[in-house]
């Protein structure tokens, strides 16, 4: 037997934290709900209007999307609390900004993996601002890299929103290899 839910929940939602710069190369982030890829080389976020950061990435076109990790919960979730408008969110975190080399944006350094855009398109749409960025980079810190020399999600430890319960979670284990496991079926 099924249940029905009237409020649509996705599973997992990544925890992404976007990072912007303002008029005066002050750097901002973003707890943004609703975010993931659009393509092999193209991610998309929803943002209202009202944001300080939908306000830089109109003037710079440019952002960077990190996966939010175990480490640094407490920081990313702060970052979804308040507003930009109201306090300098990255310093009060205690995080570090440096400039990313292929866009007008800035990497927090204590997250360790990071997609550096470039504004392809925004599109007013449901619920808010459709932003398209092309990633030019992406950049991840050496820790989370296995033996051979890819990104391991077991050592990055990215969180999942659970929007039903308002709970993060941490993406675990591998079951299975893609590609591979349905050919049981051919």
């Amino acid at each position: 037997m099924r249940k029905n839910f009237s409020d649509v929940a996705f599973y997992p939602q990544p925890v992404l934290v976007i990072a912007t710069y303002d008029e005066n190369g002050v750097p901002n982030a973003m707890n943004v709900a609703w975010g993931g890829l659009c393509g092999s080389k193209y991610v998309d976020i929803n943002i209202s209007r009202g944001h300080k950061t939908t306000e830089n990435i109109l003037l710079k076109k440019a952002f960077t999307m990190s996966f939010a990790d175990q480490a640094h919960l407490v920081e990313a979730d702060y970052f979804g609390l308040v507003s930009g408008h109201k306090e300098n969110k990255i310093e009060k975190a205690g995080m570090h900004a440096v400039k990313s080399e292929f866009v007008d944006a800035p990497i927090l350094e204590e997250f360790p993996l990071t997609l550096e855009c470039r504004v392809v398109e925004m599109v007013d749409t449901y619920g808010g601002l459709r932003v398209v960025g092309e990633v030019m980079n992406m950049s991840a810190d050496e820790s989370i890299l296995g033996q051979d020399g890819l990104v391991d999600a077991g050592k990055l430890k990215p969180l999942a929103y659970d929007r039903a319960r308002k709970d993060y979670r941490l993406l675990g284990d591998v079951v299975g290899k893609a590609y591979s496991d349905g050919k049981k079926l051919i």
